[in-house]
């Protein structure tokens, strides 16, 4: 069994949590190649490391006026660590490393150049500790010119150079462009690093080890306590993702959802948590009918009525195309045989809604056209939905028993997920109800 085990920057920010993560990686042999993030912070008052190197590279373009600055922190860069270093007892010196990074600096190489080094020397630091290899990102993930990674030539080098590797750490987040220069991820970080190097080496697992213990069925700043996610297909992550919760990154997500690898997320600080498991497809039973619920707020809304409309060809497209024509994009459009209502983020709307208006009485000279303002989406997901009678009644229920008005409702034809629209001001109420009647009390 191969697994390839990605750290998160929360787990490598001191030589504790290294010592935690290297225990986590000897107490399975199957772990065997390690995607680390730069150092994040070790309280909340800190600075991660990456942010200390954008810092530092901005000093550096200053040049002459900025030099005693430059110089001091790039010594606190190598002192965080120097500190870990000691603290898990390597004989390991970052000086020389340090010097080129200077020298790179100097030269003004570059923004993700100075981004990339946290992760890099993160790397060496964690193949000395492993007595693993180290395996440099920047000779095996390959970029094109526009700045897209180049799956093929990645895949393909990557694959060639770890066949004959055991273990190994390769450092997470950047890449080379096709003449040398450093390229970092615009998104989705090391993740995504970890992820290809899964589908490099056909892992049977990708683990993302971080600090929290998985997914959580609702926000915890919305709801107290809100209990975990066992397990979660890939087109449910999607769905709560597009709503609004921090899950991983689509492009983090893709690679491996290719090769039908499993991705589990994993906290370093509670090893013993099973975590939550993301896959493919699934024939397990969830613990409750949805699986997550995730919500937007500040939407508009605007429903043009006109009697008749569903007998005009082309109706709803020529509305569509004076939102596209205003570079205004569509969130969500529930319609009947009279109407149609178009969701969209309010402060892009705002700025040209007299255009808007003005447009769909030229497109369709509509009977009428109402705004609404200050609304809120709410996506209620699971695929346990599907099985189960009466999932709309009891939304409807929990948000009239908790005097919550609801704007619209409107399931998929997937049976996947249902969303809800609300006030802003009843946001977080109609979460915690919706929360209650299915998790809390199960009704």
């Amino acid at each position: 069994m191969k697994k390839v085990v990605k750290f998160g920057g929360s787990s490598l920010a001191s030589a504790a949590q290294f010592k935690k993560a290297g225990h986590i990686i000897r107490q399975d042999e199957s772990r065997r190649y390690v995607v680390p993030s730069a150092p994040g912070k070790r309280h909340p008052k800190d600075t991660k490391v990456t942010d200390m190197l954008y810092s530092c590279y901005l000093l550096a373009l200053r040049e002459e006026d900025e030099e005693e600055q430059f110089e001091k922190l790039i010594q606190d860069i190598k002192a965080r660590y120097d500190e870990i270093i000691l603290g898990l007892d390597l004989s390991l010196d970052l000086t020389a490393e340090f010097q080129v990074i200077r020298e790179n600096f100097t030269r003004k190489i570059g923004r993700d150049y100075a981004a990339s080094r946290g992760e890099y020397l993160n790397g060496i630091v964690m193949a000395e500790y492993l007595g693993c290899e180290f395996i440099d990102a920047a000779d095996v993930i390959f970029f094109q010119e526009s700045g897209d990674l180049d799956t093929e030539k990645t895949g393909r080098v990557l694959s060639e150079r770890l066949a004959g590797c055991e273990r190994a750490v390769i450092p997470g987040f950047y890449g080379s462009l096709p003449d040398g220069r450093i390229k970092t991820f615009s998104r989705g970080g090391s993740d995504i690093t970890g992820s290809i190097v899964a589908r490099a080496v056909h892992a049977d697992m990708y683990e993302n080890w971080t600090d929290v213990s998985g997914f959580l069925v609702a926000d915890p700043r919305v709801v107290k306590n809100p209990k975990a996610i066992d397990v979660i297909t890939y087109r449910e992550l999607r769905e709560l993702s597009y709503m609004g919760a921090s899950v991983l990154h689509e492009d983090a997500i893709f690679p491996v959802r290719k090769e039908g690898i499993p991705i589990n997320i994993r906290n370093t600080n509670a090893p013993e948590d099973k975590g939550t498991l993301i896959v493919e497809a699934t024939c397990r039973t969830p613990r409750f009918t949805i699986t997550g619920i995730a919500g937007k707020r500040d939407f508009a809304s605007i429903t043009v009525e006109k009697a008749m409309m569903n007998s005009q060809v082309g109706f709803c497209h020529k509305v569509l195309g004076v939102f596209a024509d205003n570079h205004i994009s569509i969130e969500h459009m529930p319609s009947g045989i009279d109407t149609m209502t178009i969701f969209v983020h309010q402060d892009e709307f705002e700025e040209k809604e007299q255009e808007v208006i003005a447009g769909i009485h030229r497109a369709v000279e509509p009977d009428f056209v109402e705004l609404e303002s200050d609304l809120a989406l709410i996506a209620v997901v699971g695929r346990g939905m599907r099985a189960t009678r009466g999932t709309s009644g009891r939304i409807f229920s929990a948000l009239a028993h908790a005097n919550v008005n609801v704007k619209m409702i409107d399931q998929g034809s997937s049976e996947l997920n249902i969303i809800i629209g609300v006030r802003n001001h009843d946001f977080e109420a109609a979460v915690r109800a919706i929360y209650d009647i299915f998790v809390t009390t199960q009704i």
